[in-house]
């Protein structure tokens, strides 16, 4: 068990958290979610005991181990990926290498065999013979080949890093888990492994994710930052979202009774109260008046932008169609004769375990990129947006917003920047913020209200919800169902996806994988329509 008491934390004038008093037991895991800015990641620091509190205190129960999802990616470069893993359990890790070095000894002493035999049974109580075994099913659920597991942090990408770094949380069975962001960098079957791993966990997990099918899959309690304090829903994201707009709603509703008697009976007072016949019955009705309470209702940190995208007018029948399509980079060929029809209302989900292969095919749509060989043969009156996975290079020059959003039409000035900036969260002196100090999750934003001014009929996104917080992700996902045209996307946000998507394409090694079904269609028969497509392969290759 975890607990904190009386957390307070303020930066200045303003309050993260006032009075926090929550209790985290073991065999649930509880899904921390709020606003960008609400604490989150703060509050999983203070439990960690890597950042203190103005005010309070956290308590764990004697002898817990606590294990954390660190994000220094360069803290373990000069360790192997295996003893990385295994340093999640510091204590073993100490035992492993004490115990190691006693018998790599030339003359092995009385003392030296005291020792070790006192090595090996705490050895084998904290589990040490399976560690090898543990730390194999960790990376491979993980998506880390053999081939990586003896070499050195430093040389491995930056997602397989954290992917380890994940691993060494996991590892060993700790009594207290904290992971922030866990399925960053994850691809969609290394997620579904984390959620049936986690879902197997007795111990006590608190969670941070912007992934609203994670958050369902995994969570029995949802843990929500708001107004200054932590309150716990039993469920999951789904349940506490419907209780949590339900509680609002009931609020709501008894203020507007309360609002509406109270004007009901000040209407009463003023037209009698200078009535002699009617003036004890005002006298009534004012003290009645005076003990009616409207609660005010606290100002929530959760706010959602306003994201709508209009065509100019419908797509026409023609939408878009790839012929032949190739592109060899830095010597692999990521798109090999690739071949696609898009139709009027489709939208699909592009998946695949190599991004470099989606994000070529996208650039080469938006025409940031020309492929080697094929043609990409766009409606004559179709026009599209692009939103691409990295988009630092419109935002090189440093503007600020208003600047930066005047850069593109509709050109209608200063106001019109200022409006549409503010429904987009950007108000007030946010507005005239440089573009050179934007967190990721603004400049998804502005990338959002860029793509919504071109009116486009075809929208392209590449992984659009990275950055953003759970009430953009909702925004922009309700938008984008209501959206009647066409859509084109990668995610590795799986509701988003499932939501969204009625065509699923895969981008294979051996080709495309091209089906109209829905996306948890498309998992529940993956292996199945995998199957079919190298058999028709071999078919088609012996009839050559």
């Amino acid at each position: 068990m975890i607990s904190a008491s009386n957390i307070c934390l303020a930066y200045g004038k303003r309050t993260i958290f006032k009075n926090v008093n929550i209790k985290f037991t073991p065999g649930n895991c509880y899904g921390l979610i709020g606003a960008n800015g609400a604490g989150k990641s703060t509050f999983l620091k203070i439990l960690a005991g890597d950042a203190e509190p103005d005010k309070g205190e956290v308590t764990i129960g004697k002898g817990l181990r606590l294990a954390v999802l660190r994000q220094d990616q360069f803290a373990f470069d000069e360790e192997t990926v295996f003893n990385t893993v295994i340093m999640g359990h510091e204590r073993l890790y100490s035992v492993l290498l004490e115990r190691e070095a006693i018998y790599a000894k030339e003359e092995f002493t009385e003392e030296d065999g005291v020792r070790s035999g006192e090595l090996e049974a705490e050895f084998a109580e904290m589990n040490g013979y399976e560690v090898e075994s543990e730390a194999a099913v960790l990376l491979n659920g993980l998506g880390i080949p053999e081939a990586l597991r003896v070499k050195k942090m430093k040389e491995l990408e930056g997602g397989d890093k954290v992917r380890v770094l994940l691993a060494q949380a996991l590892f060993g069975n700790p009594d207290v888990l904290l992971l922030d962001e866990p399925t960053n960098h994850l691809d969609l079957k290394s997620i579904q492994w984390l959620e049936d791993f986690l879902g197997r966990f007795q111990n006590t997990l608190i969670v941070v994710s912007h992934d609203r099918h994670f958050l369902n899959q995994a969570c029995t309690h949802i843990a929500d930052i708001d107004f200054g304090t932590i309150r716990t829903y039993v469920g999951n994201y789904d349940f506490w979202y419907e209780a949590s707009q339900l509680v609002l709603k009931q609020k709501q509703d008894a203020n507007k009774k309360t609002s509406d008697k109270a004007k009901e009976l000040k209407d009463f007072i003023a037209r009698f109260s200078s009535n002699a016949s009617k003036a004890k019955q005002a006298t009534s009705r004012k003290k009645l008046l005076d003990k009616l309470d409207i609660e005010a209702l606290p100002v929530s940190s959760r706010k959602y932008p306003f994201v709508v995208f209009r065509p100019e007018r419908p797509c026409g029948d023609v939408i878009l169609e790839v012929k032949g399509l190739s592109k060899t980079i830095a010597g692999v060929k990521v798109l090999d004769n690739l071949n696609l029809v898009v139709y009027k209302g489709d939208k699909i989900a592009f998946v695949g375990g190599n991004s470099l292969a989606k994000t070529t095919l996208f650039q080469i749509l938006a025409e940031e990129l020309q492929p080697d060989s094929g043609s990409v043969r766009w409606g004559v009156t179709i026009t599209n947006a692009y939103f691409p996975k990295e988009n630092s290079a419109y935002f090189e020059k440093d503007l600020n917003l208003i600047e930066w959003l005047c850069q593109y039409p509709p050109h209608e000035g200063e106001s019109f920047a200022r409006g549409f900036l503010g429904r987009m969260l950007f108000s007030g002196d946010e507005a005239t913020k440089m573009t050179s100090v934007l967190s990721g999750g603004e400049k998804v934003r502005c990338m959002l209200s860029r793509m919504m001014l071109t009116n486009a009929h075809v929208l392209l996104f590449e992984e659009p919800t990275n950055h953003l917080d759970l009430e953009s992700i909702t925004a922009l996902n309700n938008s984008l169902i209501s959206f009647e045209e066409v859509i084109l996307f990668t995610s590795h946000d799986h509701k988003f996806v499932s939501t969204l998507a009625h065509r699923i394409i895969e981008l294979t090694p051996g080709g495309v994988i091209d089906r109209v079904m829905s996306f948890d269609e498309y998992l529940e028969n993956a292996d199945v329509i995998a199957l079919r497509e190298t058999l028709s392969q071999g078919d088609a290759d012996l009839n050559l």
